[in-house]
């Protein structure tokens, strides 16, 4: 029996792309892995947000929140700090803001080829280190090759409609289990898990998960079998 854990996202999210690697960092310390089965779910923060602009995030922020650029260059250098102590590159003087719904159609586009891990993170990169708007069509298609994808399929996808009621519906179940942040991990349906936790915080809930679905089976009274125990051998 596998481990299902499903995770809201956002490419325009830098805590989500921190919480991708502390997942797999846990993920990678537990003694089950290969018996988990990760899916990756849409999730947008700003829906209304353009295709794409020239704006750096750190203007968007001292816009939003009307702060001087210089303020929200430090705040925004704080985070980039605590990325480098993932092995994360964070550039937000050069990250463009963009709308990341078509990012998401790709995602969901990439999963039914067997590559949605590696597209997630390849968008995340491409966004926060290398500046690259998510929102241009043509540059998620070279992202798309970058991961093994065909550019024609890809292409196709985007200049189309598909998946994006994949997305859709990703949003409104996330929204429906009352998910208002991300990153958001929902673990077998059963538990949540909210935010970049530490990856031992991901290991402990994983070995927990497994305990409860993996019971370990008693075979019968040890006084009926052949066992030793500190005292005496029963034969």
């Amino acid at each position: 029996m596998t481990i299902k854990i499903e995770i809201w996202s956002d490419i325009a999210c830098p805590w989500c792309y921190i919480g991708k690697h502390r997942f797999e960092s846990g993920l990678a310390r537990f003694a089950h892995r290969d018996q988990v089965e990760v899916i990756w779910r849409s999730y947008q923060l700003d829906p209304d947000a353009p295709r794409t602009t020239d704006k750096t995030l750190n203007e968007v922020l001292a816009e939003k929140h009307g702060m001087s650029l210089a303020q929200a260059t430090v705040l925004n250098a704080q985070l980039t700090a605590t990325a480098a102590n993932e092995g994360l590159d964070y550039h937000f003087e050069r990250t463009r803001y963009s709308n990341s719904f078509d990012a998401h159609r790709l995602i969901q586009f990439a999963r039914g080829r067997g590559r949605q891990g590696e597209m997630e993170e390849r968008l995340f990169k491409a966004y926060f280190s290398e500046g690259k708007a998510i929102g241009d069509k043509d540059t998620l298609v070279e992202l798309a090759v970058d991961v093994g994808l065909d550019a024609g399929e890809a292409g196709a996808v985007l200049m189309s409609d598909t998946h994006a009621d994949d997305v859709r519906a990703d949003i409104a179940r996330g929204a429906g289990l009352g998910i208002r942040g991300v990153p958001f991990f929902v673990i077998d349906g059963r538990y949540g898990v909210s935010g970049a936790q530490l990856p031992e915080a991901f290991q402990q809930v994983l070995r927990q998960v497994w305990t409860e679905t993996h019971p370990q089976v008693n075979l019968g009274d040890p006084q009926d079998g052949h066992v030793c125990n500190s005292d005496s051998c029963n034969v």
